[in-house]
């Protein structure tokens, strides 16, 4: 059996922070305008479709990364992490989601997305121009908008998390009505995103520039090899695991299983492996990105040599401090997670990540994720690409960690979970135990559907801590064990998702506020 100390590790640890809740260097992400090569005669040539996808990419990724919203919408919302002075991201915290403060105002605003939205939109209206260039074959014509097409849907499995129904836009906003429509059923709008994604699907291949035994992708990209290409473009695997989340949010836990499946069954042809722990933590490692990182599934990197070092859109401009390595020029951390959660979250002796080993003397400490534990305030420091990874004294506050949506690992508890719901307990504790295995930590077993679902989703807090994914775990997690009265009936009634921004009501008149926002 697994240890009883896991049991309902996961549950007491959600409802512990639910209860708190209810008491270059010099570049900046900016939004950019929704009208992204408006004309038709601006798509002539293989330059024009380059700049269109390199485009949609930039765009996503700075609706990810602008004001740190990634972690603010996954990681921090009644997570594990508590603010140690600013009320902004206490409010976060604490979902005191309409609270006036700047940060959690820009984090209820989605047009950063519909600006992604509409740059897709637009490549899909007017690509075939380019087909004018004899450069520019069918093959790479086939390949962007397959893109497009992937990344619009993905766009809008994202704001489903974030705010359930959102307006289904599928033209370009080019006409001053642009912003004039109705929000569209989370229903209606997952459905869409996943139709999207099984067409297009097969249009996308394992690798850009490389290996092509399907004869129908262009084998030298853009001019750039493999290498070039790592984690940025969606490839077939980044479909099916997208696919596997927005089924995973409806509860189509067999469809789950299936798309899960192909992404572990096709790994390999990807070059996508799992991570040791030391990589995982390498400043130069799995969040590095760059040349030869297979293994950011989905992700949106940060290359320091193409000149994307930034300040904001990175956790660590939150969570590293000036400690004993890798440290910042401030004292404490912005965020930090209490030693009682760190040592309840990692409760076993031989766990790589983080643990304290007393059947020995003097105790035996594992930090690869945390620094200064023995102070007042922890110090995260699992992510920590500091100026590129070059720099451990930290007198650089920038930074260039990627933005990792998914990675094997998560597939592989993705498919333990998938397989928990559906009574394959064999499969479900396979998927489970090679990610332990991976962190240092004994084979678990046990035949009781409830610890089992536990044990994966504690797993998740530990593996991906950091990544973006608490928030969104609960939810699910909730949705199968019913644990939180609180958080189903968020769930019924809109309160997990965050509220409309007052200037994106002001601007449409057709969208309305969430009712439990109001």
């Amino acid at each position: 059996m697994l240890s009883r100390l896991l049991k309902y590790t996961f549950i007491l640890s959600a409802a512990l922070v639910l209860a708190g809740g209810f008491s270059g260097c010099n570049k900046k992400l900016d939004l950019m305008p929704t009208s992204v090569v408006s004309q038709a005669n601006q798509w002539k040539a293989l330059e024009d479709a380059r700049s269109g996808v390199m485009g949609m990419y930039g765009l996503l990724r700075t609706a990810l990364a602008e004001g740190n919203n990634y972690w603010l919408w996954g990681e921090f919302r009644s997570g594990n992490f508590q603010s140690v002075s600013r009320p902004d991201l206490k409010a976060v915290i604490e979902s005191n989601l309409n609270a006036s403060y700047p940060l959690v105002q820009n984090a209820t605003d989605w047009r950063r997305f519909y600006a992604a939205i509409n740059s897709c939109n637009v490549l899909i209206e007017n690509l075939e121009g380019c087909l004018k260039d004899q450069r520019y074959t069918k093959a790479y014509y086939d390949l962007d908008i397959a893109q497009a097409r992937a990344l619009r849907a993905f766009t809008y499995f994202l704001m489903v998390r974030i705010w359930g129904d959102v307006p289904l836009i599928t033209t370009s906003g080019e006409g001053k009505n642009f912003e004039q429509f109705e929000r569209t059923s989370e229903a209606h709008v997952l459905s869409f995103a996943k139709t999207e994604l099984e067409e297009v699907a097969k249009d996308l291949p394992f690798i850009y520039s490389g290996e092509d035994l399907e004869f129908k992708f262009p084998t030298n990209y853009y001019d750039q090899g493999s290498g070039f290409w790592l984690n940025a473009p969606f490839t077939r695997l980044a479909a099916y695991a997208i696919l596997a989340h927005i089924s995973a949010w409806q509860g189509s836990y067999l469809d789950v299983a299936t798309y899960t499946d192909f992404v572990i069954s096709n790994a390999d042809k990807a070059n996508v492996f799992l991570s040791t722990t030391d990589n995982l933590v390498d400043p130069q490692g799995l969040f590095a990105g760059g040349f030869d990182n297979y293994r950011q599934l989905v992700a949106f990197p940060f290359i320091k040599n193409r000149g994307e070092t930034t300040i904001d859109g990175h956790i660590e401009n939150l969570t590293l401090a000036n400690t004993t390595a890798f440290g910042m020029s401030k004292q404490l951390p912005d965020v930090y997670i209490p030693k009682e959660r760190i040592t309840t979250i990692f409760s076993e002796p031989d766990d790589e990540r983080f643990s304290i080993n007393l059947d020995v003397s003097p105790p035996q400490y594992r930090t690869a994720y945390f620094e200064n534990f023995n102070a007042e305030i922890p110090v995260f420091k699992k992510i920590r690409v500091i100026d590129g990874g070059q720099y451990a004294d930290g007198k650089f506050a920038v930074f260039n960690s990627s933005i990792i949506f998914t990675r094997l690992e998560e597939i592989k508890l993705l498919r333990a979970e998938a397989m928990a719901v559906l009574g394959n307990t064999s499969q479900a504790l396979l998927g489970l135990n090679e990610v332990r295995l991976q962190r240092g930590l004994s084979l678990g077993f046990t035949d009781d559907k409830a610890l089992l679902l536990n044990a994966i989703f504690i797993e998740r807090t530990r593996e991906l801590m950091g990544e973006g994914w608490f928030w969104y775990d609960l939810i699910r997690f909730n949705k199968l064990l019913h644990f939180s009265s609180q958080l189903t009936s968020w769930t019924s009634n809109g309160g997990i998702y965050w509220p409309v921004s007052k200037e994106v009501l002001k601007r449409n008149t057709k969208i309305t506020q969430t009712e439990f926002w109001k």
